[in-house]
């Protein structure tokens, strides 16, 4: 029985699906966004999310703990391109969400692929900033009697 195995073997062995992940994460934090399955999908994003949780968080201590999920330990890793998305991430990403508590990223689904009829989607980080709720979306914005009261003198004063 599977109890509490939440992980998906996505038909490889752990190496490969570990260094898969890995790619994946890198690859959206490069270029924003990337086209994938949807199981692949849903598994990058618990890396990605836990990699711009620790990139908000800084520090030393949370930097070795996002070189170590991104497997930056030898030299060949960091002349490969690891090491600018390490940067990029503590940089630029961690200022883009800092106002933001959570879901980094967003799933997009596009349909079946031609080939193998697997379902495919687009994984991308959502925009910077907070986000709205739709209490504040929906709700009008109440206006004090001194502003409709200038409207009001606004509209007159081309009648006359």
């Amino acid at each position: 029985m599977r109890h509490l195995r939440n992980i998906s073997k996505l038909g490889r062995n752990c190496g490969h699906r570990k260094a898969m992940l890995v790619n994946l994460a890198c690859s959206i934090l490069e270029h924003g966004q990337i086209q994938t399955t949807v199981n692949r999908a849903k598994e990058a994003r618990k890396l990605v999310d836990a990699l711009i949780t620790y990139a908000k968080k800084g520090g030393d201590h949370n930097r070795r703990l996002a070189a170590a999920r991104l497997k930056i330990n030898t030299p060949v890793d960091k002349a490969q391109g690891k090491k600018p998305i390490l940067e990029k991430l503590f940089g630029e990403i961690a200022e883009r969400f800092a106002q933001r508590p959570g879901g980094y990223t967003r799933i997009i689904r596009l349909g079946k692929r031609i080939g193998d009829c697997a379902d495919l989607c687009i994984i991308q980080l959502v925009e910077a900033g907070a986000p709205v709720s739709k209490k504040k979306a929906s709700a009008p914005q109440p206006q004090t009697v001194e502003v409709k009261a200038e409207a009001a003198a606004a509209e007159e004063a081309p009648k006359a």
